[in-house]
């Protein structure tokens, strides 16, 4: 990685998601943008936790956060409910918030959805430290913003795509990488 004002320290997501304490609201990246080493890390750290919300829109992929096991240790709060939460829902086991797109950014600003860690996907470092968001930045933009800690799943397979999807590394608080 390049040289930059702040190097985060690159670990395994095991040693990254230690950062997620009880009672925190975990943002999960949306789409196919979705963290997979990291949601299986936080699903494996589970027992050790209590009231951790994470959020998300709809996420492809496995989703092992919502595994019967982990209720009372992790909840999670669908925006959008896709097929991997879809029975959590049903279930009681997880929450289902409608909302507008367009709404969810200021209530992440405002506090009702503030994330207190944002669980990525991003591209390696450009340069200049400039990872980039990949296809999906609808909200991630706003979690990475507002969030006080970011674990960054790194990955060159992540699409280097412009407009306002640029996160310097020095806002990460840990990077995996992967491939």
């Amino acid at each position: 990685m390049p040289s930059s004002r702040h190097q985060p320290p690159v670990m395994s997501a095991d040693e990254a998601i230690r950062l997620v304490q009880p009672g925190q609201r975990v943002y999960i990246h949306e789409a196919a943008m979705a963290p997979i080493e990291l949601l299986e890390a936080l699903a494996r750290r589970g027992p050790e936790l209590h009231d951790v919300e994470t959020v998300s829109m709809h996420t492809e992929g496995p989703a092992p956060h919502v595994d019967p096991s982990l209720v009372g240790h992790i909840r999670h709060n669908a925006l959008f409910i896709g097929s991997n939460v879809r029975e959590a829902v049903n279930e009681g086991r997880a929450d289902y918030t409608p909302v507008f797109l367009s709404e969810i950014a200021g209530l992440m600003e405002r506090g009702p959805l503030r994330p207190d860690v944002a669980l990525i996907q991003a591209s390696p470092p450009d340069a200049h430290g400039f990872c980039r968001l990949g296809a999906s930045i609808a909200v991630a933009r706003s979690a990475v913003d507002v969030a006080p800690t970011i674990i960054a799943l790194v990955n060159p397979q992540t699409p280097v795509t412009l407009g306002n999807s640029a996160v310097h590394i020095s806002r990460f608080a840990a990077v995996v990488e992967t491939d």
